[in-house]
């Protein structure tokens, strides 16, 4: 064979590879949610818009929900106000919120742009848009944190309809109260809500980290799968702390109310999504029922 062929015949069996996955999950929605340096390095945003394109193109029906908390901060600095938190939740009184709004809705329409670039049609909503995410005002420990809101009701026929229609939603975290107020939405929690609306196949948590580890300190202890049994016990023992108590926990409610497997990723890595869920060993960590097994074609 000619060596020169190589390459080529690499390229096929990578293809070949992601045949059976793009056989399971043709026409099965994936929530995306998107954060973290992926959204502000310029090239990682660039290559995360390929993969969820290329998702899309190949027969899923991916939704972008995404976030911008590192934008916001930029832009509250830029007006002179002192960025507040309490409990490690920002504190978003008025003038905070009609902010957050701003930027969120900037944020979204810059990712509708990317991917109608890449020649599929995008449609940028807010949680407020159809009714979709109704909230009620959230404390912390008691505490009054603004105009921050809990989720309580998702109304998902918008993105049931653009998914309809062939259109490839990006949802902005901003909801409503029953007074129709303005609420800021976690990005995880309505990734989660929304997810477990749709009855999704799949949900992805685009993150700062490799995955979950059994020990912080120790990248060694990178846990590549866990049922939700396991993930209760690393709780109950007191290895999950920090911001990833919150994201694990959002894991484990989306399974027990349908969703079929939850992903933690690093996206950090070029084309994370893609080695996710087109290749046999993957990367991250994957939470998956109690009674399936992950990996599908070994």
């Amino acid at each position: 064979m000619d060596i020169n062929m190589q390459p080529i015949l690499d390229k096929a069996q990578v293809l070949i590879e992601a045949l059976p996955y793009i056989q399971r999950f043709n026409r099965k929605i994936m929530i995306v949610k998107y954060g973290g340096s992926a959204m502000i390095d310029e090239e990682l945003k660039k290559q995360v818009i390929q993969d969820v394109t290329l998702l899309k193109l190949v027969g899923f029906k991916p939704i972008i929900v995404h976030g911008g908390g590192k934008e916001i901060s930029k832009w509250v600095e830029k007006t002179g106000m002192e960025p507040e938190f309490i409990n490690g939740l920002r504190k978003t009184d008025e003038a905070t919120m009609e902010i957050a709004e701003m930027v969120l809705n900037k944020v979204n329409k810059s990712l509708v742009q990317n991917v109608q670039a890449l020649g599929v049609n995008a449609v940028g909503v807010s949680g407020k848009d159809g009714g979709l995410l109704k909230v009620e005002k959230k404390y912390s420990d008691g505490q009054d944190i603004g105009f921050v809101g809990e989720i309580t009701e998702v109304n998902p026929k918008i993105l049931e309809d653009l998914l309809e229609k062939d259109f490839l939603p990006i949802v902005c975290p901003i909801g409503m109260d029953d007074n129709f107020e303005t609420y800021n939405i976690n990005a995880d929690d309505a990734a989660c809500a929304i997810a477990k609306a749709l009855n999704a196949e799949k949900l992805a948590f685009l993150t700062d980290i490799e995955g979950v580890y059994k020990d912080k300190d120790d990248p060694e202890t990178l846990i590549s799968e866990m049922t939700v049994d396991e993930a209760r016990a690393l709780i109950g023992e007191g290895y999950i702390g920090g911001g990833m108590l919150p994201k694990l926990n959002n894991c484990i409610d989306a399974i027990e109310e349908g969703v079929n497997r939850v992903h933690i990723l690093d996206g950090r890595i070029a084309h994370c999504l893609l080695l996710e869920f087109f290749t046999n060993k993957g990367i991250g960590t994957a939470i998956i029922r109690n009674q399936d097994t992950r990996y599908f074609n070994e």
